[in-house]
């Protein structure tokens, strides 16, 4: 399953409004492309949401004279990320989307989160627990949000069947198992 979105206190509502909809979703879709499988997911993020038209630096900034500032930002909502490193970021990100909200900012914003979890947690799905947990951090975080869960898999590093040349000129190659090998000059 690619991402899924999920909507609380009339975000979707605002989206309409603003005309964003099918927006946001092509928005979502191409960074669920882009960072499938990715290793530097920063960057990415980064340029997938220049090329969608996400990033300007003037309206990105959450706090003034600070650095804190949005991934991206369109019409008065903001989208906000972590690089998808864990899904525990739901509470900074919530945060941040919140003091915008409160300072006249923004009007929803969308937090995008790695769906990946610990396989032992005993919370459920991730949509289950991020439900309970938006729920639960009401009223501290009471903005409309969007939260989009990402299945963006490992990293995706070349088994080594091609081989490779080390600066020193030995070559390498890798076995069926992923072991580099030095392999044999003779």
């Amino acid at each position: 399953m690619p991402f899924e979105v999920i909507h609380f206190r009339e975000s979707e509502k605002i989206l309409k409004e603003k005309r964003l909809v099918k927006d946001v979703k092509e928005t979502l879709e191409y960074i669920d492309d882009a960072l499938y499988g990715s290793l530097y997911r920063r960057e990415l993020l980064r340029q997938a949401l220049d090329e969608m038209d996400w990033r300007d630096n003037g309206s990105l900034n959450i706090i003034d004279g600070r650095r804190y500032q949005y991934k991206g930002f369109k019409k008065g909502v903001a989208l906000e990320g972590d690089s998808f490193a864990s899904y525990e970021y739901l509470w900074t990100g919530l945060l941040r989307l919140q003091v915008g909200f409160d300072k006249g900012l923004i009007e929803t914003g969308i937090l995008m989160l790695t769906a990946a979890r610990s396989e032992k947690s005993s919370y459920g799905t991730s949509r289950e627990l991020a439900e309970a947990e938006v729920e639960l951090l009401y009223p501290t975080i009471s903005l409309p949000c969007s939260i989009a869960l990402f299945n963006l898999g490992a990293p995706i590093i070349s088994n080594g069947e091609e081989g490779g040349v080390i600066e020193s000129g030995t070559s390498i190659s890798a076995d069926d198992n992923g072991a580099v090998k030095e392999a044999d000059q003779s």
